[in-house]
């Protein structure tokens, strides 16, 4: 598997023209630069409540439908990635007030906490984000890519 190659110019990439340049990566690599899908999918992006990340996962999902409809995979692997990081960042949230982790003054790791709000908005990408990683499609064209580019 190649390494996400954060060396190109992404703020003057189409990455939807030119998907030989895309790499998979591992997990988010890549989500908040790779256009235009960034700026497609970003303003949907919302894990505040419950009711947001469920209106939030759903959209972003049926975005990923889209891209799979059009058998863009770029697409639907940056929507895969915006629906794992919908579940890390809640759980973060989840775990940390604010959600910082570490420590300010010292680099620590702060205490745990568990906000049951967050938690049920994590559950919510997560349904999403499982949806969407062993979509059948998704694979095969997973697989297509790696074998071409990668």
């Amino acid at each position: 598997m190649k390494k996400f190659d954060y060396e190109l110019d992404y703020d003057n990439l189409d990455l939807r023209k030119q998907p030989e340049l895309y790499t998979v990566g591992r997990g988010e690599q890549g989500v908040l630069m790779v256009e235009p899908y960034k700026s497609e999918i970003l303003p949907h992006w919302r894990f505040k409540t419950p009711e947001i990340a469920k209106e939030s996962s759903e959209r972003i999902y049926d975005m990923f439908l889209e891209y799979k409809d059009a058998e863009d995979f770029v697409g639907m692997d940056m929507a895969r990635k915006f629906l794992q990081m919908g579940y890390t960042r809640a759980r973060r949230y989840t775990n940390h007030k604010g959600g910082r982790k570490y420590s300010k003054k010292d680099g620590s790791i702060l205490p745990y906490q568990n906000d049951p709000v967050k938690a049920e908005a994590a559950a919510i990408f997560k349904a999403k984000w499982e949806q969407a990683k062993t979509d059948e499609t998704y694979i095969k064209l997973k697989k297509r890519h790696r074998e071409l580019y990668e």
